[in-house]
């Protein structure tokens, strides 16, 4: 199988720039040569020993580089050793033909030879270069013997053949050594430019894989670079115009203002926070800002791991000095309220007494779960048959004549939370619904809405009631510990619930659906996010 001459990427680019004016040359000098001897120019200087030949060569000539260049422009330039190797050998019979027809080298044209052989040495490897140079020298030498011997040339005409040969050597070897350096140089450029391109495409794909959001802004405040982190915390909403835009470009004036202050928080339309803190990124022409965009819901993570172990000791203590009592006033209320000789209206109270000391115990039982809660194991959910794998198991502990309504996406939708932690929030939420619609309509009846998030791409769920909802003066409130409006509750359900959907990298918040009805929102972290 022939080599192509041709190497791809940088060197092929080289080669072909070299072919194409190669080629060009080839035509020009033989439409020269031709305008030469047709014309006054060149009358006694070109084919004046025998002009039949020098036309006949010249035509010949000229025809076969058209041709080449046809050739040339056809293939791409892509062309094989055995090609380029049999053009350039054409040019030394076709040259000493010249030659011989304009009376030996005082013609001036065994320079031409010249240009050939260095053209060769550029275009070929080492030895076939050195090989058509030598080819070349001892043509032009055999021809000028031939000459002395048939009384048309001289001695001088011996020396200079030998002169002209040393001359193409020299050039060949010259070119070639130059032409080594050259191709040494462009390989080393070559892989320095392939490192680069690895190493961009390297901090490419890191910066798109962080966790951590990462935006690029120039001195005009204009976004260069938004990761894809970035992106889905926002919810691409990191556009000139936006109000998360101009929240950000302040933060930024604050920073610049005064850099030892960094870290701001920036809440979000839907209640989620931001932590972004800056970084300045010299470049030779001006200077770029690094914007690092951090979801607070991880340092709350961190918080509420500590919170938890404190909580842990303070358990243990109301295990003992809270339980063990409680327990024995219970027992007592329950053996007074069960004595004959109590009265009516003693026993009421005693009744109010174990009421009440059972929702203090719900309370130390509450607290001592959320205390003894693992960390999570999050895992990927199909979401939609998650949620009627959930209804069909919630309906059988359901009171009688539930309503349970379901509206469900029709492609995947998927979530990443831990299995057991998402049963236990659900079942609080959709246990709260059917408590506040049964209130407000006297049926047991809620709603489950799953649905994609239009910006951030992230799966959310909807839980909706028929109750009246929440005042907005307590929207946030009733997540704090042991709030509550109601009679009977331990104000620990939805503090509960809003801990584990943090603890999975979610968010719980109040809200109205599109109608207007009370609805409690899970909206889970991006499903390619590894919790």
């Amino acid at each position: 199988m022939t080599t192509a001459v041709t190497s791809p990427r940088r060197q092929a680019f080289q080669y072909h720039e070299l072919l194409r004016v190669y080629g060009w040359y080839r035509v020009a000098i033989a439409l020269v040569l031709l305008g030469l001897f047709t014309s006054e120019l060149g009358q006694g200087a070109l084919g004046n020993t025998a002009p039949g030949l020098f036309l006949n060569t010249v035509i010949a000539y000229t025809a076969l580089n058209v041709g080449w260049l046809l050739h040339l422009h056809a293939t791409g330039y892509q062309v094989r050793v055995g090609q380029l190797s049999l053009m350039l050998g054409a040019d030394i019979p076709a040259f000493l033909a010249m030659i011989h027809a304009s009376g030996g080298l005082n013609s001036g044209l065994g320079y031409l030879l010249l240009i050939s052989c260095a053209a060769g040495s550029l275009l070929l490897e080492r030895r076939l270069g050195a090989f058509f140079a030598a080819v070349a020298s001892t043509a032009v030498i055999a021809q000028q013997v031939y000459g002395l011997i048939a009384g048309t040339a001289d001695s001088r005409d011996i020396v200079s053949a030998g002169s002209l040969g040393i001359l193409l050597f020299g050039v060949v070897s010259g070119l070639q050594y130059l032409s080594g350096l050259l191709r040494v140089a462009t390989w080393r450029a070559d892989q320095q430019s392939r490192q680069a391109a690895h190493l961009q495409r390297l901090a490419q794909q890191i910066i798109e894989r962080m966790r951590t959001g990462v935006v690029v802004l120039n001195d005009a405040h204009q976004t260069e670079l938004v990761n894809q982190a970035a992106q889905q915390m926002t919810g691409r909403q990191v556009q000139p115009g936006s109000r998360l835009y101009e929240a950000l470009l302040s933060a930024l004036r604050n920073w610049k203002k005064d850099p030892n202050c960094n870290g701001h928080l920036m809440r979000l339309e839907d209640g989620n926070e931001l932590r972004v803190s800056f970084a300045s990124l010299h470049r030779e022409q001006g200077n770029n800002t690094l914007v690092f965009i951090e979801d607070n819901r991880k340092l709350t993570q961190a918080a509420q791991k500590l919170k938890l172990a404190s909580l842990g000791h303070l358990t243990g203590s109301i295990a003992h000095e809270v339980r063990n009592p409680l327990g024995a006033i219970s027992h007592a209320a329950q053996l007074l309220s069960e004595s004959t000789s109590l009265g009516q209206e003693d026993r009421h109270l005693a009744e109010i007494i174990c009421r009440h000391s059972d929702r203090v115990n719900q309370i130390v039982e509450n607290v001592m779960l959320l205390s003894r809660r693992q960390a999570p194991q999050p895992q990927l959910h199909e979401l939609g048959c998650w949620i009627e794998q959930f209804v069909a198991e919630y309906r059988i502990g359901a009171p009688a004549g539930t309503v349970i309504s379901l509206e469900l996406p029709e492609t995947p939708l998927h979530a990443r939370f831990d299995g057991a932690q998402l049963l236990q929030v659900l079942t609080n939420l959709c246990n709260n619904a059917l408590s506040h619609s049964e209130m407000a309509t006297g049926v047991p009846e809620f709603e489950l809405y799953a649905h994609r998030h239009p910006e951030r791409d992230t799966a959310v769920l909807d839980v909706v009631d028929l109750g009246p909802g929440v005042p907005e003066e307590y929207r946030e409130k009733i997540f704090e510990p042991f709030f509550t409006t109601g009679q009977g509750g331990s104000g620990l359900g939805l503090y509960i619930a809003r801990e584990l959907c943090e603890s999975n990298q979610a968010s719980l918040s109040h809200c109205r659906d599109t109608s207007g009805r009370s609805c409690f929102r899970i909206e889970f972290a991006h499903a390619n996010r590894v919790l």
